[in-house]
């Protein structure tokens, strides 16, 4: 069996994206040829225990950049600066503390807050390899200092690279540094990617992107996936009509504003009853969200509970009636999926996804019939009323994903792509 060394910051996490997709990666690599060990960084508070699967996971120090900027400062270590000074969160608005930490990270935290961990890696990876064999590295970001260690790694052992991006560097929508920062980041981007053997990301679109700027280079879609393990069947439904929304807000980038507007219309019309809808928020609390639940004046219907632990956050997804999925409504946001769809997927209820039109989400609601994407107030009426007459009709909402598509979003089939990468890759 081929080895892969895999360099990801993040891993033991469960709630990050990034940690679900290398995790998957790593636990599904052995049954297509490849025995893959983990390097990360020791992250602290982060109570899970290591994922149960075949794989070795070495994990290494790190220096924490916002942990010594707060030392010097004199500022509390373990709550943020918004939990420290009391400061709201306003929706599609940055603070002035937001803008502080903005210029701050633009210029101590370059490329990224992560870098502390460079050295240590480095430092762990070469004896590793010092002592044992390996036929490939991945390296995977966010954050891109994965792509820097795993550089450093082949320039010294000549090993077959692989730099995954499941979000991109300097093309990255989310990018919010200055015009200079960008074009000094974007020649270490080039400059830094130049010595892999192939780049991976997680649409066709953002793959075109890539392409586009490292034209010589191989560049492959591998989309992330779910856990076939986290398929539970046979779950009890709630009894009322429950949308169950679970992850990040990202500030009203993701907003569910046009969704409380149709429910308020379809309750005003005699369309919905008040007492059978329920609409559960589950993640971090955003003080805007509550605002935005008052002012439509649905309090007794919308609940934002706070984050909770995965597993539970898997079981509140299985009982749903419908699954709210949200996306930017914004043109870059067209080549991201969104990690919870595929957690959505795994959970077999119907998907109701809010967000611009003519995306990869939208197209993957289509192709395995999971779900209906909308993007106006009067998609999401129309969608409702069909799932809301159904629940009248029948007591539940039916589920009508066509299983044979839905397999093709697997984390198993996601590591059988990369196999197939990391085959041609060694055998060159």
């Amino acid at each position: 069996m081929k080895r892969v060394l895999i360099i990801t910051y993040y891993f033991i996490q469960s709630s990050n994206i990034g940690a679900v997709r290398l995790r998957g990666l790593a636990k599904y690599l052995c049954d297509f040829g490849w025995e893959p060990l983990i390097l990360t960084a020791t992250l602290p508070n982060v109570t899970e225990t290591h994922p149960d699967m075949r794989v070795r996971v070495i994990e290494t120090p790190y220096e924490d950049l916002l942990i010594t900027w707060k030392k010097k400062l004199g500022l509390k270590l373990d709550e943020t600066l918004k939990e420290q000074f009391e400061l709201p969160t306003h929706k599609n608005k940055n603070t002035i503390t937001d803008f502080i930490l903005n210029c701050w990270e633009e210029v101590f935290a370059y490329p990224d807050i992560q870098k502390g961990w460079y050295k240590f890696a480095v430092e762990g990876a070469d004896n590793l390899l010092q002592k044992e064999s390996f036929d490939a590295i991945i390296s995977s970001s966010s954050p891109v200092t994965s792509h820097l260690i795993a550089k450093e790694l082949k320039n010294r052992y000549g090993i077959p690279w692989i730099a995954d991006l499941r979000d991109l560097w300097t093309q990255n929508h989310y990018y919010s540094y200055s015009t200079l920062r960008k074009h000094i980041e974007r020649r270490l981007e080039v400059r830094t990617l130049s010595t892999a053997d192939a780049l991976t990301t997680v649409s066709q679109p953002l793959a075109e992107n890539l392409k586009e700027l490292h034209k010589s280079k191989d560049v492959y879609a591998i989309s992330n996936g779910f856990d076939p393990a986290e398929i539970v069947t046979g779950s009890q439904l709630s009894d009322n009509f429950r949308i169950v929304y679970t992850g990040y807000l990202y500030k009203g980038k993701r907003d569910p504003e046009l969704l409380f507007k149709a429910i308020q219309k379809l309750i005003a019309e005699g369309f919905i009853e008040p007492d059978e809808v329920v609409i559960d928020f589950y993640g971090y609390e955003e003080g805007w969200l509550e605002m935005d639940v008052e002012r439509y004046g649905l309090q007794d219907i919308v609940n934002v509970h706070g984050l909770i632990p995965r597993e539970e956050a898997l079981k509140k997804q299985r009982e749903a009636q419908i699954l709210l999925l949200l996306t930017w409504n914004d043109p870059t946001e067209r080549g991201v999926y969104t990690g919870k769809v595929f957690d959505y997927l795994a959970a077999r209820r119907p998907i109701l996804s809010l967000g611009i039109s003519g995306g990869v989400v939208e197209d993957l609601l289509k192709e395995t019939n999971a779900g209906v994407h909308t993007s106006s107030q009067e998609e999401i009426e129309r969608a409702l009323k069909k799932f809301y007459y159904e629940f009248k009709l029948k007591g539940r909402v039916g589920y009508c994903g066509i299983s044979t598509k839905i397999e093709r979003y697997s984390q198993r089939e996601m590591a059988r792509k990369f196999a197939v990468v990391l085959d041609t890759l060694a055998n060159r």
